[in-house]
Order: structure tokens, then C-alpha cells, then sequence
């Protein structure tokens, strides 16, 4: 049995702009867009939601909906979240509803469907498709979560212009685009879609949002539609400077508590763990291997991202749902990510293979992070080999002193390290 390294707690400072009344901001930032005056009593607005955990999004998508009704206008909401909830029409309305997203907490009607209409082909010859339900209203509000892609670096990356292409392509849709991308950069495929959607499917405003490092709502920001590229290249930048991170670049084990869908669209964010295609060197922190010990129950089985661990746990296997994980990665052409690592039934089995995978280092000198997902990054549990790097930094604080790593007589670690009560640093 190897020795396991000593474990401290470590609490991060990030940067902790937040929007402190969502609904109010919804509606200043709406308002100067003069919507009544491009909105007529009586028509139809489509507002897109899509499936990531977004904070807030049920808040902001309600807001949303009430300013739209003032104009006059009749909201409807539409799941736009291309192949998410097993690529039907109710499982996207099931992943709605998980997120607060209902016709009577929004107040208005959930149309889904998994239906498309071929808008035109770009330049390129590319295929534009578009939900029949938002192709049919006077008015489309595209509103999402502008972030670094977990797949693709570029200018745009995951945000307002991807909820346009993959969450209002559908299935059919975002299948298109990602088998395109195997032929054409991603820098070519995305600007040329947007033009034709914005051009010719009435999108009437963007609602971008930016989330800080601690998984809250930081920036609200309604942008016109011939803005909308132009300025999600410019969140995105803020978007990257906010985002939460390891502590340390060089890790030889990370352990992750859950992966989920609620949590990144790769299940981990690439841009937290690393291993991210297209990345700049030196733009992403460098981790041998990856252990994966759970899914969330709001990721509704699937386990997209599984692949990208290097070592899962059984219960983790278990909770899979196969189809709708292979789905998701079928259409994303992102095979790697829904197969299967080795599945160990332990915590202890799981830190023995991959202590075994690292390289010429003693077990209790294993560089080691635990932490309980991508999102949640405020504080992690580092191994005793980063302690003196810790003392010396001001954006670290340390909050306990060494412990033993806390293996039970199973070979179970604490089912969270947030269960796990630790004594405070003397």
C-alpha cells in the first residue's frame, strides 16, 4: 500500500464583480434597446434557453419575459440546446423544467421540438438550420452564457453566436456544424452562420451574460443584432479573465468529486483542467492524470466528459446513461469524450492506478488537487508538496493544517470534500 500524501486546505481570491438585482438589470439593459419601438402589439417574440447551469437563468429568462409583455408582445419560450435531453422534444423541456424553466414560473408557453427549417447554406456551402418554432415568430431573443468553449479557441467561442448555430440548429443542426468543422476552422463556419441568422431569422437582441469565478451572475449586457459578434469577442476576453482556475499549473492527480452537463458542456471545463484542442501553449494548466468520481443528478445521466478522465468510479459508470451520452458526443464529433475510462470501484483503487501513471515521484510527493467540480474552484484541497508555494502567494490562503489523506476502511474518500469538517490552521 503506497503512502498517500499529506492534504492542507487552500480558499482562492477571485476578482467578485456581481450583479446584485438581476430583474432590474434585465429590464435597464433591455430598455436601451428601445424594443417598443421594433416590437409591434401583438407579435410573437421567441426566447431561447438553453441547457447549461447557468445562475440566475431562470431569473434573467422571466425577466425577460415581463419586459416582452410591456411591449405588448406575446414571449414564448423555445429549449435551444441542439442534441442536450436526449435530442427529443420533451427531454429538452425536462432539462428546462430542472432549471426552473416552466411555463407557469415564466409565464409564458415552452414550445419544443426537435424540428428544423433549412434557412439557406453560407458561402461555404454549409447548411443553416433553425427551430421551426423560432423560424415561425415575428421576433427571436437569443439569450446565453458567454464563456471560453471547452473544445474550440478562437474569437468567439460559446456564447450568443453558438446558441444561434448549435442550440436553435437542434439536433440536426448541430450535427451539421460539427461534421463541417472537420473540413472547415471553426473560425470559418461560425461568423459565416451568423451572418445568414441574423440576416434573415429576425433576431430582434442578445442578452448576454458573464458569469465571475464563483459561479455567480457578473454581467448582464442586451446587445443589438448587428453588434452581437463584435461584442461577444469583447465579453469573451472579460469572460477569460473571470474565470475560476486551478492554483497550481503543474498537477500530477487531479480528483474531481462530480462531473455533470449542469456543470460544462465537456462535463469539466477544458479550460479549468487543461487538455483543451487548439489551446496557445502556456494558456492552460498542465495535469498528468484526471480522476472522475461522480455525476450530478441534474446532468440526467449524461456523462459526457467521462473521456476526458483518465480514471472514473463505478458509481460514476453506473449513473450512466449510454444513448444519451453517445448521442451528445456523436453530434459534437467529440468521441473521445463519452468513452469510458478504467472504472474502479475505490477512491483507494483509483489513487493507486494513477499514482502509478506519473512519472518518477515518490506516492507522498504527488503534486495532488481535490476538488468538488470545475465551477466550484473557491477552495480545493492541495497535497503537502505545494505547501511552501502556498505560504508565499498573496491570492492563496491557507486553512488547515496537514492531514492525513481521509480514506475510510472501505477505501472511500468523503463523499464531497465539502462533507469533509476539517480543523481549522493554527
Amino acid at each position: 500500500m503506497p503512502n498517500y500524501p499529506s492534504l492542507f486546505r487552500v480558499a482562492q481570491q477571485f476578482d467578485r464583480q456581481v450583479v446584485e438585482n438581476i430583474e432590474a438589470e434585465v429590464r435597464g439593459q433591455l430598455a436601451r434597446l428601445g424594443l417598443p419601438n421594433r416590437i409591434a402589439a401583438g407579435q410573437s417574440v421567441a426566447i431561447t434557453a438553453g441547457s447549461r447551469g447557468i445562475a440566475n437563468i431562470d431569473r434573467i429568462i422571466r425577466a425577460a419575459v415581463e419586459v416582452l409583455r410591456q411591449c405588448g408582445a406575446e414571449p414564448f419560450i423555445v429549449p435551444a440546446m441542439g442534441s442536450h435531453g436526449g435530442a427529443t422534444a420533451e427531454g429538452q423541456r425536462a432539462v428546462l423544467q430542472s432549471y426552473g424553466i416552466t411555463e407557469s414560473t415564466c409565464g409564458c408557453p415552452v414550445r419544443s421540438t426537435m424540428e428544423t427549417d433549412m434557412v439557406c447554406r453560407t458561402r461555404v456551402g454549409v447548411p443553416v438550420y433553425f427551430d421551426r418554432y423560432a423560424r415561425q415568430a415575428d421576433h427571436v431573443l437569443v439569450c446565453n452564457r458567454i464563456k471560453p468553449h471547452t473544445k474550440f479557441h478562437g474569437k468567439i467561442e460559446s456564447g450568443l453566436v453558438k446558441m444561434m448555430l448549435i442550440g436553435l440548429g437542434k439536433h440536426r443542426g448541430a450535427a451539421t456544424y460539427h461534421a463541417a468543422f472537420q473540413d472547415h476552422r471553426f473560425d470559418v463556419i461560425v461568423p459565416g452562420v451568423a451572418e445568414e441568422v441574423i440576416r434573415r431569422c429576425r433576431i430582434v437582441a442578445g442578452l448576454g451574460i458573464v458569469e465571475n469565478a464563483y459561479d455567480e451572475t457578473a454581467l448582464i449586457e442586451a446587445i443589438a443584432p448587428q453588434q452581437i459578434v463584435a461584442r461577444e469577442a469583447e465579453l469573451l476576453r472579460m469572460a477569460r479573465r473571470w474565470l475560476p482556475h486551478l492554483p497550481f499549473r503543474e498537477v500530477d492527480i487531479l480528483i474531481l468529486d462530480e462531473i455533470g452537463k449542469d456543470i460544462s458542456g465537456a462535463g469539466m471545463d477544458t479550460n479549468v483542467v487543461g487538455r483543451k484542442e487548439d489551446c496557445p501553449a502556456g494558456e492552460q494548466p498542465r495535469v498528468k492524470r484526471i480522476v472522475a468520481r461522480d455525476l450530478t443528478e441534474a446532468s440526467h445521466g449524461n456523462a459526457t466528459g467521462v473521456g476526458i478522465a483518465d480514471f472514473c468510479l463505478r458509481r460514476l459508470a453506473d449513473k450512466m446513461d449510454r444513448y444519451h451520452t453517445w448521442i451528445n458526443g456523436v453530434t459534437a464529433s467529440h468521441l473521445d469524450a463519452v468513452k469510458l475510462p478504467p472504472v474502479l470501484d475505490t477512491d483507494r483503487q483509483a489513487l493507486n492506478w494513477a499514482m502509478q501513471t506519473v512519472g518518477l515521484v515518490a506516492p507522498e510527493d504527488v503534486r495532488l488537487v481535490w476538488i468538488r467540480n470545475t465551477l466550484d474552484l473557491r477552495e480545493v484541497e492541495c497535497s503537502s508538496a505545494y505547501l511552501a508555494e502556498t505560504d508565499r502567494r498573496d491570492d492563496l490562503t491557507r486553512l488547515t493544517d496537514q492531514r492525513p489523506m481521509p480514506l475510510d476502511a472501505d477505501g472511500m474518500l468523503p463523499r464531497s470534500l465539502v462533507e469533509w469538517a476539517v480543523a481549522p490552521a493554527t
